[in-house]
C-alpha cells in the first residue's frame, strides 16, 4: 500500500459531479455554465463505441472549454483494458484533474492504472501525483474488496458506487433500501482511508422529480457523503446547496467551536450548548463544517472572478 492520498494534496470539494458525454459537442460547449464543481468528460457508457476514438481525440480542447467557468476537469475512462490505455495515453495532461476509473474491482486493478498513469506524466513532463484517480465501485465482488481499494494508491481521491451497475449485478432495485447498505460501506471505507465519499442513496438515472432528488442529496449528506455524479443539468444547484452547510448551520457551528473553547480554557472537556451536551466528537464535527463552509465560500469568490 501506497502513502495516504492527504500526505500529497489539498481535498477537493467536488458537490457536484456533471457528467458530459465527450464526444457531442453541443454539450461541452454548455458545460461550463452549468455551475458544477467538477465535469466528467464521459469516454465510457455515453459514448457508442464508433464515436470512441473522436472522443479521445478531443478530450483536450473539451477540458479547456469546459474548465473556464471554473469547474475542475475529470475524465471517465473506459473499462475495457484495451481501450483504457488508449484513453489513458490522450487524456493524461495538465488540465485534467484526475480520471474516473469505472467497475474497479481490486486494488490491484487500480495500482495497474497508476502506475501507467505515472508514467504518462514523467513523459509529459509533469509533475508526479498530478492525475488524481476516482474509482466506480459497480459489482458485489468490488465492494467485498472495497476496503482494500480505498487504501490501494496515493493517487485516489475518492470512491463512489455505480448504483445502476451494481443494482444489476446483485439482482436488485436501485432504491433507498437495496442501496443503503452498499452505500454506507462506501462512506466507511473512504473515510478510513482519508477519500472522498461520493454518491446518495439512489439511482443516478432518475432525475425527474427534483425535489425527491433533494431530499436524497440531505440524506445522502447525513450519512457522511460530500458530493457525487450527476447526470443532468437541473440536478446541479440542488447538489451544491444540499453537501454545502447553510448559513445558519454555519453560524451555530462557530458559536458551537467558541463555547467549546471557552470551556477549555476553563479546564473543561465538555459544555453545555443550547439544550445539548458538547464533547470532543461534537467540537470536531463542527469544526469540519465550518472548514466545508470556507471551502464553498473560497470556490464561490473564484467562480465570481472569472
Amino acid at each position: 500500500m501506497t502513502n495516504h492520498p492527504n500526505q500529497h494534496r489539498k481535498t477537493p470539494l467536488w458537490r457536484s459531479m456533471l457528467f458530459v458525454p465527450a464526444h457531442l459537442q453541443r454539450f461541452v460547449d454548455k458545460a461550463h455554465t452549468r455551475g458544477a464543481d467538477a465535469l466528467i468528460l464521459d469516454l465510457e457508457d455515453s459514448v457508442p463505441l464508433a464515436e470512441k476514438t473522436a472522443a479521445r481525440e478531443g478530450v483536450a480542447a473539451a477540458a479547456a472549454k469546459a474548465s473556464s467557468g471554473g469547474a475542475e476537469v475529470l475524465v471517465r475512462i473506459n473499462a475495457n483494458l484495451r481501450l483504457a490505455i488508449r484513453d489513458l495515453e490522450a487524456v493524461v495532461a495538465p488540465g485534467i484533474r484526475a480520471l474516473v476509473v469505472p467497475k474497479v474491482s481490486s486494488a490491484e486493478q487500480l495500482q495497474a492504472i497508476s502506475e501507467v498513469v505515472a508514467e504518462l506524466e514523467a513523459e509529459a513532463g509533469m509533475q508526479h501525483l498530478s492525475t488524481g484517480l476516482v474509482a466506480q465501485i459497480e459489482s458485489p465482488v468490488a465492494l467485498a474488496n472495497v476496503w482494500r481499494i480505498a487504501e490501494a494508491d496515493s493517487r485516489l481521491l475518492g470512491l463512489s458506487l455505480g448504483t445502476e451497475d451494481f443494482s444489476s449485478a446483485a439482482g436488485m432495485q436501485p432504491n433507498a433500501d437495496s442501496l443503503l447498505f452498499p452505500s454506507q460501506q462506501i462512506v466507511f471505507a473512504a473515510r478510513v482511508a482519508g477519500i472522498l465519499p461520493l454518491g446518495f442513496v439512489a439511482s443516478i438515472a432518475d432525475f425527474s422529480d427534483l425535489q425527491a432528488f433533494g431530499e436524497t442529496i440531505q440524506r445522502a449528506r447525513a450519512l457522511g457523503f460530500v458530493g457525487g455524479f450527476c447526470i443532468h443539468p437541473s440536478q446541479v444547484d440542488i447538489m451544491n446547496a444540499g453537501f454545502a452547510p447553510s448559513s445558519q448551520e454555519a453560524a451555530e457551528a462557530r458559536e458551537l467551536v467558541e463555547t467549546y473553547h471557552r470551556a477549555h480554557d476553563q479546564g473543561r472537556g465538555a459544555v453545555e450548548y443550547k439544550g445539548k451536551m458538547v464533547d470532543f466528537p461534537v467540537f470536531e464535527r463542527a469544526q469540519a463544517l465550518l472548514r466545508t463552509a470556507q471551502n464553498v465560500a473560497e470556490r464561490n469568490r473564484r467562480k465570481n472572478d472569472l
